[in-house]
């Protein structure tokens, strides 16, 4: 489904030959508009009309114009549109002005967003893909996910058609696997033993898969490919060829890496609009806590709002680090690694973990990835990209924390569309 939002559409008809102060009335209009940063506006030149005086204007050949009727089409916010109006009304002397309710399903310009969206899906696939069949045991799949970047693996039969996928969800939910891959993969040895022993042995690719698997194929459009993804809140999908075969996967990280090789091949003068900066596609929403509060305040803060990650700020409020679940379980003390894990797998956090005795500053992972509000979309994923991470933290002048934006924003940005931003993945 598409999101819309509410908005006006203001049409204005005039003459080609009415003037604005030695000028064209139409283009006066549109400059006033443009000015003013109005969203947008478009000109059409009527064939034939009659207005207040019921003459008849006509486009002939030997005449290349007589006072041809002019319709400007204005649609943007209602506050912009009552601001438009009150704009143009006074330079309407001769006319006509409607006002309509409308939905924008959406806006964009195809300068703000990179996404080369015309591309075919296997110009940017990842071709190289490890799959398991539809027998393999699901303690199989685990052991082949552990320490890999991706999180999900496609189920094929014996004639390599897709015929599932399996993800970090059908794992937890499915096969009983007590917490993310994440946080298994930075065990030590006998905990991970005691990780991979909650497996439940009987279950197959088969038991635990989603299926039937949305896909993608190889000669699809890009822009079609991740707006699906988008839609179905989706991170990869496996890409066959037309006989359902697989030919590769194509990720969040693929497409960003594609928006970020796009030139912009033009730049025009314009006020920012929505999609342009991270300011305008972050989320407020910051799950942060300070490196004086100990572990059971990170607990509390991933739990409660079920992020896997907190960002960790100084005395003063300036992001300086990031603590994931994969830090918790790598970096306290085995005597109360028990504990936590306990928390992570109930998502509940009980007496297990004391209090007082690890604190943020000694787990986080030092430096958080910040950026300025109004670093370009662009700019932005290509930085994310540059350092590896999943996140960056828009602060404002004084580097304190203004919002968040992850792949799955920035995905929607390269499209031109206000997704939904997947936080807490």
């Amino acid at each position: 489904m598409h999101s819309a939002s509410a908005g006006k559409r203001l049409t204005i008809y005039v003459g080609e030959s009415d003037s604005w102060r030695g000028r064209s009335l139409y283009m006066s209009i549109l400059e006033t508009l443009r000015q003013n940063g109005i969203a947008g506006a478009t000109v059409v030149r009527g064939q034939a009309g009659f207005g207040a005086h019921s003459l008849i204007h006509t486009w002939r050949i030997e005449r290349l114009s007589m006072d041809l009727p002019m319709i400007i089409i204005v649609v943007d916010t209602p506050e912009n549109i009552e601001r438009a109006l009150a704009l143009v009304r006074p330079m309407v002397r001769e006319g006509l002005i409607t006002l309509e309710d409308i939905e924008i399903v959406k806006y964009t310009h195809r300068y703000l967003h990179p996404l080369p969206a015309d591309l075919p899906v296997s110009a940017v696939m990842t071709r190289q893909v490890l799959t398991v069949s539809p027998d393999a045991p699901a303690l199989e799949v685990i052991e082949l996910l552990l320490g890999k970047l991706f999180k999900a693996v496609p189920v094929v039969d014996a004639r390599n058609r897709v015929v599932g996928i399996i993800t970090e969800t059908d794992l937890l939910e499915k096969a009983g696997m007590p917490a993310r891959l994440a946080v298994a993969g930075r065990l030590e040895e006998e905990d991970l033993r005691a990780f991979l022993g909650q497996i439940r042995r009987e279950k197959t690719a088969q038991d635990i898969m989603t299926a039937p698997v949305v896909t993608a194929r190889t000669d699809e459009a890009l822009g079609h490919v991740v707006q699906r993804m988008l839609e179905r809140g989706l991170r990869r999908l496996p890409v066959t060829d037309a006989n359902g075969k697989l030919m590769g996967m194509i990720s969040r990280v693929d497409v960003l890496r594609a928006a970020a090789g796009t030139a912009v091949a033009e730049e025009e003068e314009a006020a920012p609009r929505a999609g342009n900066t991270l300011g305008e596609v972050m989320i407020p929403q910051v799950p942060t806590v300070r490196t004086s509060d100990d572990l059971v305040d990170v607990l509390q803060q991933m739990l409660q709002g079920r992020f896997t990650y907190v960002v960790v700020l100084d005395e003063e409020g300036h992001p300086v680090g990031v603590i994931t679940e994969g830090d918790l379980v790598a970096r306290v003390a085995p005597p109360v690694r028990g504990g936590v894990l306990q928390a992570l797998a109930r998502r509940m956090l009980g007496r297990e973990v004391p209090r007082g005795d690890v604190f943020a500053r000694d787990i986080m992972s030092e430096r958080a990835l910040t950026a300025p509000p109004e670093m370009s979309v662009t700019d932005g994923i290509a930085l994310m990209l540059r350092e590896g991470r999943k996140r960056i933290v828009v602060t404002d002048a004084d580097g304190r924390p203004l919002g968040l934006v992850d792949r799955q924003a920035l995905l929607a940005a390269s499209l031109g569309e206000q997704g939904a931003s997947l936080t807490n993945h």
